[in-house]
């Protein structure tokens, strides 16, 4: 497996070998012993899966804090993503800074979304399916979100605030607040 760090060096890119021959390829989505010999030593809670019908379809701005908090790693089995990490632990010198990338089921790759930083994603395909690992189960009083368009984190989004298909609770979500220290960087 070969790890990349993005612009925040807490968000990876991971992307696993495929073994290819005439039926297909395989691949080792996820091998504890192979990451932790590089370094990498999360333990998953929990598997999720979406689906999401129609390009253009926001999830996010989410995280969850303390005592819930969620590290997120994130590959696409169906289709493609723009994801994106926003880094909201006070102190750390990339807040409010964000590391994004495509991830597609053709190419292979996984985003891993550290505890503290906001996560979402827009499908770039109709019928896009996402897994992802999660180092903490779900808990509805520990998560938070923020509005996906907000103008001071300013993200490049793949699609237009008009078009965007998003939940009621997401199109609802409240305005990034630097005051809001649900992370501290250590």
């Amino acid at each position: 497996m070969q790890i990349e760090r993005l612009s925040i060096p807490e968000v990876l890119i991971i992307t696993p070998q495929k073994f290819a021959d005439n039926r297909g390829w395989f691949s080792e989505s996820w091998n504890a012993g192979k990451l932790a010999a590089q370094g990498f030593n999360e333990s998953f809670m929990q598997d999720n899966h979406s689906y999401s019908a129609a390009a253009g379809t926001i999830r996010g701005l989410h995280c969850q804090v303390a005592p819930s908090v969620q590290g997120k790693l994130v590959r696409v089995v169906r289709g493609a993503i723009w994801d994106v990490a926003v880094d909201i632990r006070t102190g750390s010198p990339t807040y409010g800074k964000w590391a994004a990338a495509e991830i597609s089921a053709e190419n292979g790759r996984q985003i891993w979304v550290p505890g503290g930083f906001l996560h979402g994603f827009c499908t770039l395909q109709p019928d896009t399916e996402v897994i992802y690992k999660v180092t903490a189960p779900y808990d509805k009083a520990a998560e938070r979100a923020v509005i996906w368009n907000d103008p001071a984190l300013a993200l490049p989004w793949p699609v237009k605030p008009g078009e965007a298909a998003l939940s009621d609770k997401d199109r609802a979500a409240p305005a990034f607040n630097a005051d809001a220290n649900w992370f501290v960087y250590k």
